[in-house]
This record gives structure tokens, C-alpha cells and sequence, in this order.
């Protein structure tokens, strides 16, 4: 089973693109609190999250740095030879659902949404 449910917070404005198929494609970057230890903050484990398709178009047209988002998808591994002859690998999230779980105010801080928003692949 590959299964992995995280809840964070956009570090930066998603990313969109297009393949060469036409396909969008959208990463965005997560910041997963750790859990606390003896009430100490632990810090954050950073995830980059990929979405395809019309999922994509949605996460870059609704999100933002600092929105807190629900995603569920599947961990995968990838490995490239970047064009300077280095091996190159990374681990990322390719989302399957990304539920958008507040939204920032104006004074910095989120307010939950009555209504959330959930976008499935």
C-alpha cells in the first residue's frame, strides 16, 4: 500500500506548467509541523506535493503562500541527470486529493472557511 494524508502550509505560491501533452502540471511545497516532544515545537518536515491535470489548474488558481491545505496522493521517487552531469533525485507527494482547509486574513492569521473546497484527480 502507498498511501500518505498530510496537512501543511504553502511555503511559496504553487507553480504551474505544461508538458509537452498539453497536461498541466502544478508542484507546490509543504510544511508539515512535526509533533511536539515534551511541548517543545519540533520544527517542520518541508514535502513537494505534484498535482496533474484539471487538479492543477485549480490548486494554482485558488492557492497561495501561506494557505493550509489537506492532500492525499502517493509517495513516489524520481532520479534524472541534470544537464551539468549530476545525478539528481528527489521523493514528492503526486496528489490524488488536495482539500483547501483555510485561507489568510488580512491581519496574518488563517480563518477556517465555511465552505472548503476539494479537488480530486
Amino acid at each position: 500500500m502507498n498511501t500518505i494524508s498530510i496537512i501543511g502550509r504553502l511555503t511559496r505560491d504553487p507553480e504551474l506548467d505544461r508538458t509537452t501533452s498539453g497536461t498541466d502540471v502544478c508542484r507546490i511545497r509543504l510544511a508539515v509541523p512535526r509533533r511536539r516532544k515534551e511541548g517543545r515545537d519540533q520544527g517542520a518536515v518541508f514535502v513537494t506535493v505534484v498535482a496533474y491535470g484539471g487538479q492543477a489548474a485549480a490548486v494554482a488558481g485558488f492557492l497561495a503562500k501561506g494557505r493550509q491545505v489537506g492532500v492525499t496522493g502517493r509517495l513516489e521517487y524520481r532520479e534524472w541527470t541534470d544537464s551539468d552531469g549530476r545525478h539528481q533525485s528527489v521523493h514528492e507527494v503526486v496528489a490524488d486529493h488536495v482539500e483547501f482547509l483555510s485561507q489568510p486574513t488580512g491581519n496574518g492569521s488563517d480563518a477556517p472557511r465555511d465552505a472548503r473546497l476539494s479537488v480530486a484527480r
